[in-house]
Formats: C-alpha cells, structure tokens, sequence
C-alpha cells in the first residue's frame, strides 16, 4: 500500500526531492530524511500486512506529535521506506535514526533491516519498552556487546542530550553504504495487531550517542552506575552496616540447622554400610549418595565459590568505568594483567580479552573489613557462630569461614565446580574437583567448540595428559572422605548446535574431514575396513562409487547423510562416536582407579551431548553428571532414557537471572525480576526430588559476574547468591533457603513412598 504522498506539495518538498531522491548524494550530518508527521515525497513508504489507519498524526502523553502504524496479525506484517529513486548514499554516515513509540502497554520486539542494491543486508532486533518517545539509533556496520567485551549491553534506552536514545547493540550481516535501497520494519507473526508511533527518520554522521551508551556505565563498587535498585550500595560505610545485619542474621541461621552426620548427611531415614568415602547406592528404587558414615546424602551445591574469579578487563575501555583507585591508593593493588585471548566459541568476536583488569569483588571486601569486625567467636569453635575478622581488607581465611558459614546457613551442603580449594581443605563441607586436563594433543571440532574442540582419545598425548592432571589432582585427596568425586571435563562438543544429521553426527563427520596424521581418523577407517573389507563393500552399504579405499584417506572426504535406503550409514556413525566416547571415558576411569580408587567419577557435565556419549559415560563413570538450563530438569533431557541407563543423576549447573540488579545478562534462563527467581529455584529443586535417579542439584553461580564482563569469556550475568559488593540478594537467599531446608523432608517422603510393596520406582 501507497503511504500518504502528495500531502504537503509545496517548494520546500520539492528542493528536498531533488536533494534527496538522487542516486548517489550523500546525506549531511544528522539528516531528516522522512517525517511522518510531515510527510514529503522523498521517501517512498509502502507496507504489508500493516496500516497507517490515521491521515493525522496524534499527540502522545509528553505532547510530542507522531503517526500510529499497525501491524496486523500476520507472518511478517512490514513497513518499508525507499527512496523515490536510485538509493541512498550513506558511506559518510554512521548510524540510521528513527523517532519512535511503543503504543502498546508491553514491550513489543521490532525487527529492522536495511539493504543494499547488492543484496547485502544489516538486520537487528530491538527490544522496544513500553512508554515515552525514544530516538532508535541502528549503527550501519555489524555490531554487538562483545566488541565492547562484554555478553550484553546496558539497558535501553538510556539519557543522551536530553533525549531517550534506544540503540540497537547487536547488528548483523553488512552493508554497502553507498548504495542503501531500503529500510523495513516488522514484526515476527504477532498474534494480534501491534502499533508503533513514529516521526523523523534519518541518519546520523557522528558516533557519540553510540560512545555514550558505554561511557561510566560502572561506578567506583563495580555497579551499573545508571540503575536502582535496593541493595545498590553508595557509600563504604553502608557496606560495613550491611556486613554487620548479615553476620547477625546468619548466626542465627546456623543455629537452626538441621541436625546432620558432620559431612551434611540425614540421620534419618534409609541406612547404609559406613565405608568411609561417599559413593553412590541404590535402595527401593531410589539413587542416593552416600556419606563415608553411611547416611543419604542430597548434594545441594554452589559452583564458582571463589573470591578469584570477578576481574574485569579496563584497559583500552577506562571511559566504562566512572571511579577507578589511584596508583598510589591503597586498592591498587587489586589491579593485575593478563591474556584471556582464546580461540573458542565462547571469545568469538569479544574485544578487550587482554591487558590491566580490575577486581571489584576484593576491592569491595576490603572496603567492608578495613575495620574489625562486630564479634570475635571462632566459627571452628562454636558452630552456630560466624567466622571472625583476621585485620583489615580481603583476608583468606576469612574469606573461606565467611562463605562457608553462608552456605552452611542457606541450606547448601557441597562446593560445586571450580570453588577455592581452601574451602574443601577447611572440611566444612563436602567438595567436588574437574581434573582440568589439557595437552598437545589432537583435537577434532565439531562446530560449537564453545570451549574448544573435542580432544582426541586415541591419540597417545592424551592418554599421558590424562594421566598427568588425574596424578596432580588425586595427589593430596586420595585418601580426603570430604572430596565427593572428580568431573572429567566441562561441556565438550558431543555434537553441533541443531537438529539435522550433520549436527547430530558432528564428531563422525569431522573426523572423517581429518587428515590421517590425526588418531581419531585412522581409528575410523580401521573401524569401517575391519567391517567392510574394501571400498567395494562400504560403496555398497553407504550407496557412494568409492574408487579406492585411499580416497577416504584423502583431507576433506564428506560422507553421505544417513538414508532409508542405506541404514549402514547412520549406524556406522553412531559406532564410531561411542568407540570415541568409550575410548574417552575409559582412558579417564582407568587413572582415576588406579591414582583414587576410593572417589566417584562424576560424569562429563554434559550440556550438549550425543546418545553414545552418554551411553559410555554410564558405562565408566560412577555418576551421569548434566548441566541443564531449563525450568525443571525434565525439560532438560529425555528422562525415559536416562532411567534406563539405570545411573544417578547429578544435575551441575542451573541458574535462573534477571536483569534489574545491575549486570546486563540475564543469565541462560532469565526471569522477568528478580523477585521470581526465588520460587523459580524452589521450583526446579522440587521437579528434581520428584526424580528417583536425581541425587543433587548445583546452583551456578556464588557471585553475580561483573557488570563490563568477566576476565574469562566477558560474561556479565545476574545469576548468583550475592552482587559484587559481596551483598547477598536476600529476598532470593531467603526463598533459596527454604526450598533447601524442606528438601531431605520432601526427600525422605518420596523414599518412603517408593519403598513401599507395589509402588512404582519411577514418578
């Protein structure tokens, strides 16, 4: 449909034509190219499944006039702006501008594109809020938050000269920016009709809001300076006030606890031999660990317990951060240097990976301990006590009983994956180690790669590097009845990312792209010639014209997608992933038998995995470990499949996040505030005891991650217990608290219930 031309036909529209309608001119700075309000002829506007219902413009609550469009119920209902003729010439420009208004009482996601004649497309999705006018600012070249080395962006839209500027910080594809053909806004099949309010359309020659968005954005406690919220911290001293209401509160949380066996077992309920180490035992249907004292065991963990891992990177992007310590002030010396520069799927396209960082965390502790602390009781000595204060700033010892008086106090009762070792050397608390091995072998990449390729088990270094980390780890826990079990890795790529054979057969076809110098090739043709014989018997089964069995050898080789009519094709894939995963977890069981043969295996910590991967882990590993993002476990994996592994179930990592306590990410599952993240913790932990082979479930992470980024990966996500002024979010502590007490109750009742004659050992 034709939008409004011909409405105001006077001598200014007309010089505006010429000057605008020209293949090839470019466009001044901070040109209006279009205004809905007054429309003129030098933009044609044409829609699709969307209407401008109005002739007039409409005044919106700040008496700010702008033009309703309506997107109607529809696949992809658009609004398209075009130059009358020719294109734009946009090469001296670096952003697109447009005054906009969500219309709706709800945020609305509007999806721009921009084209060249040349087929090139930038396309971005913007979140647009409900309330006032906004100025959307799409810059004309790819873009996103990890170019300013972070996850994601600050909220938006944010205050830039007196105006509401909404950018749009993930941009995708490319442009010709000489020869701009076409602007397109739309929606994504709304379900019902959707209205935006609009006015001047342009673009701008000057970055500065774009530089705005990110400039100060953190303030001297490591917060997102421009946001409010409750426990937001202004000044050192409310830090030491809220320090001393905590230790208050948590010594009398620790003084009713539970009564347990000292490694956090349940005295009541189903009993078993004492064999001085845990391990895990099945009784009437039900997987439980076992304490070395013999008693049920639910492990309720914490993953990141650390005061080492919150660095964020500020060289290069000083501007970010509104307050920053004097060399010669006494927190400098929390400033440090590194190189997080990785080629993995996890730093793909993130700026600011290396040089001087900051920790705000230690920063943070040393400002709330500078003086002692409200109490002097040993925790060591009177359990219901809290730990005590060592001297002035981050003290380590302190430190340690500090956070384990907390996790003690809020029903937890393991450290979880990558926790300060001196916590398990504190023997609190039951803890968990990854045998972190690394080495020049070989490796095969499967496409997601996320924290780097598959390494390859056939190859001897890995064999030796296995060994090696395995002999370092079990060195001083050999013999430790505290340390719950090892985790071979973390999140291999089983798999590629999708639901087609390639993905689902990544590692296969990946191998056999190989060169023969790699093991894990030469393991896959020996395979397949110790089946077929020659080429002629693998061309038939698999349907290909293999002239010479030399030419599977040859780098590059594609083999065939699974088929009906040749089923040896997919069954020959799935062979050669479970010989690589059984060869993988076998090499990792064997060492660990021989270096700690009193310690569980606990599993991979899958996230993305394949049958045979978790087939072989069933196989060798005491414990099926899986790292399920997901409102309840069920919807994390098929369950029918797992019980019949007939293994116990340890479910790694789970978070839930929100974006309204100063990191930008909301985390992999995010809830819309903070205050559902509590009942959506007790939910996933009562869906969990409701599974007869889940025997824990381990919260990721202890501490929010910083606003700018992690050092690791530039990850900035709400998600953990406390912020980075060391603060806990009490109203999620609390609720996390009582789902954590209730669960040996809601426990012991479901064994309870299983062990009775004729009931069914699964929910």
């Amino acid at each position: 449909m034709r939008g409004f031309m011909g409405h105001e036909r006077k001598l200014q529209a007309t010089l505006l034509l010429v000057l605008l309608s020209v293949a090839g001119v470019a466009v001044a700075k901070d040109e209006t190219l279009f205004n809905f309000v007054r429309p003129l002829d030098a933009v044609q506007v044409t829609t699709e499944q969307a209407n401008l219902p109005e002739l007039t413009a409409e005044p919106n609550a700040e008496g700010e006039v702008l033009r309703r469009v309506v997107f109607n119920a529809a696949e992809r209902p658009t609004l398209r702006l075009q130059p009358q003729s020719g294109e734009w010439d946009w090469s001296k420009q670096r952003a697109m501008s447009l005054r906009v208004q969500n219309a709706m009482d709800w945020a609305i996601t509007l999806e721009v594109r921009i084209e060249s004649t040349d087929g090139k497309v930038l396309s971005s999705r913007i979140a647009l809020p409900a309330g006032p006018a906004q100025t959307l600012l799409m810059p004309l070249a790819a873009t996103s938050p990890l170019a300013q080395g972070m996850r994601a962006g600050p909220p938006m839209p944010f205050a830039f000269e007196n105006q509401r500027v909404l950018l749009a910080e993930t941009v995708s594809g490319e442009l010709t920016a000489a020869q701009v053909k076409s602007v397109s806004l739309f929606l994504d099949k709304p379900n019902a009709p959707q209205s935006i309010l609009l006015g001047r359309f342009g673009v701008q020659s000057s970055d500065a809001a774009q530089q705005a968005a990110y400039s100060g954005i953190v303030d001297a406690w490591g917060q997102y300076s421009r946001g409010q919220w409750p426990e937001k911290i202004s000044s050192d001293k409310q830090l030491r006030e809220a320090a001393a209401r905590e230790q208050a509160q948590l010594k009398n949380w620790l003084q009713k606890r539970p009564e347990l066996d000292p490694f956090g077992g349940l005295l009541k309920g189903p009993r078993f031999e004492a064999k001085g180490f845990f391990r895990a035992e099945k009784q009437d249907g039900r997987w439980f660990l076992v304490t070395p004292e013999g008693h049920p065991f639910y492990s309720l963990g914490v993953n990141a317990v650390s005061s080492h891992q919150s660095q964020t990177y500020i060289e290069g992007r000083e501007g970010m951060f509104s307050a920053q310590p004097k060399p010669d002030d006494a927190l400098a010396t929390y400033y440090g240097s590194s190189d997080s520069r990785r080629d993995t799927g996890a730093n793909r396209g993130r700026a600011f990976d290396q040089g001087r960082w900051f920790d705000f965390y230690r920063a943070n502790l040393q400002r709330t301990y500078e003086h002692p602390c409200p109490h002097a009781e040993s925790a060591a000595a009177v359990q219901a006590s809290v730990a005590p204060c060592a001297g002035p700033g981050f003290d380590s010892p302190r430190w340690t009983q500090h956070s384990l008086d907390r996790l003690l106090g809020w029903g937890f009762n393991t450290l979880g994956n990558w926790s300060d070792a001196e916590l398990g050397a504190a023997k609190r608390m039951p803890y968990t180690v990854p045998l972190s091995i690394s080495g020049d072998y070989a490796i095969i990449n499967t496409g997601l790669d996320w924290w780097g390729g598959m390494p390859d088990p056939f190859d001897p270094r890995f064999a030796m590097a296995a060994e090696r980390a395995i002999a370092i780890a079990a060195r001083d826990r050999r013999d430790d009845p505290w340390l719950l079990g090892f985790f071979a890795d973390n999140e291999l790529a089983w798999t590629a990312p999708g639901n087609d054979p390639k993905s689902r057969y990544a590692l296969a076809y990946s191998t056999l792209r190989l060169t023969t110098d790699v093991p894990a090739k030469r393991a896959f043709l020996k395979q397949l010639r110790d089946k077929y014989r020659n080429q002629d018997g693998l061309s038939k089964a698999w349907g290909i014209q293999l002239g010479a069995w030399e030419l599977m050898e040859d780098p590059g080789f594609e083999a065939p997608l699974p088929s009906a009519e040749h089923p040896a094709i997919e069954q020959d894939l799935k062979a050669f992933q479970r010989f690589f995963a059984d060869t993988y977890f076998k090499t990792i069981s064997d060492s660990l038998k021989w270096h700690a043969p009193n310690h569980m295996l606990l599993g991979g910590r899958f996230a993305i995995s394949s049958p045979e991967a978790i087939e072989a882990c069933a196989t060798y590993c005491d414990v099926l470990s899986f790292n399920f993002y997901a409102r309840e476990p069920q919807q994390g994996y098929d369950f029918a499949t797992l019980r019949a592994l007939d293994k116990p179930i340890l479910i790694t990592e789970f978070h839930f996040g929100s974006r309204d306590r100063g990191p930008f990410w909301g985390g992999v599952v995010e809830t819309y505030k903070e205050e559902e993240r509590g009942p959506a913790y007790a939910h996933f932990l009562a869906r969990s005891l409701e599974e007869p082979s889940i025997v824990g479930v381990h919260w990721f992470q202890y501490l929010d991650q910083p606003v700018s980024g992690r050092r690791l990966d530039g990850e900035n996500g709400h998600l953990g217990l406390l912020g980075i002024t060391d603060r806990p979010w009490q109203g999620f502590v609390e609720a996390v608290r009582k789902a954590n007490l209730s669960a040996p109750g809601v426990l012991l009742k479901a064994a309870t219930r299983l062990a009775e004659p004729g009931k069914a050992a699964t929910p």
